[in-house]
């Protein structure tokens, strides 16, 4: 089931209209939907380099949007939507270990989740789970998914189809080492 999923979603980047399939499943991505925007948007930028950052805007955005549907979700719809798609996640466990310190570290659970192939939704029903700051949230998701986005954009816009493979396999360690990296130099400022 998942396979014809992750078929029909990459179908959508061939559809006139592809923006607005983008849009859809970035929002939806960020709240549910367990297919990333990515599948769509690499092969859009590919066939059209010159529109890689319109394209990555447009992700951007629906996806901080759809983030803030997850938050309303863990704020307000958590036992009716929110734990099954933690179930799904195998993320049950994780609500009462993470509400105890999400609050202390939201910002930056939201900046390495929006980053990393860690599931975002997780992270956006959590922040409204345990009420983490509304401007928090938004301007850490923003960051983030900007990041992500643009950073894939601008790697396909310049070698185009060759960093594709690499965008699909490298892209999630690359984030995460990035993101260890931050942390260690904050950590080391911090100490100085």
């Amino acid at each position: 089931m998942l396979r014809r999923l992750y078929n029909w979603t990459l179908s959508l980047a061939q559809s006139p209209y592809a923006l607005w399939a983008l849009a859809a499943v970035a929002f939806m991505e960020s709240s549910f939907f367990p297919i990333p925007p990515d599948i769509i948007m690499i092969p859009m930028i590919i066939a059209a380099p010159r529109r890689a950052f319109l394209i990555a805007g447009v992700a951007t955005v629906a996806s901080v949007l759809g983030g803030l549907f997850g938050y309303y979700i863990g704020a307000v719809l958590f036992e009716v939507v929110g734990q099954p798609i933690f179930d799904f996640y195998g993320k049950s466990d994780a609500v009462a270990a993470f509400s105890e310190n999400f609050n202390a570290h939201g910002a930056w659970a939201v900046l390495v989740a929006g980053v990393t192939p860690f599931p975002f939704k997780v992270i956006t029903i959590m922040s409204g789970v345990t009420s983490l700051s509304l401007p928090v949230f938004i301007i850490s998701a923003i960051i983030a998914r900007a990041l992500r986005f643009f950073i894939v954009a601008a790697l396909l816009w310049k070698f185009g189809a060759p960093i594709r493979d690499f965008i699909e396999k490298r892209l999630g360690l690359m984030f995460i080492l990035f993101c260890v990296l931050l942390i260690g130099g904050f950590a080391l400022v911090g100490l100085t």
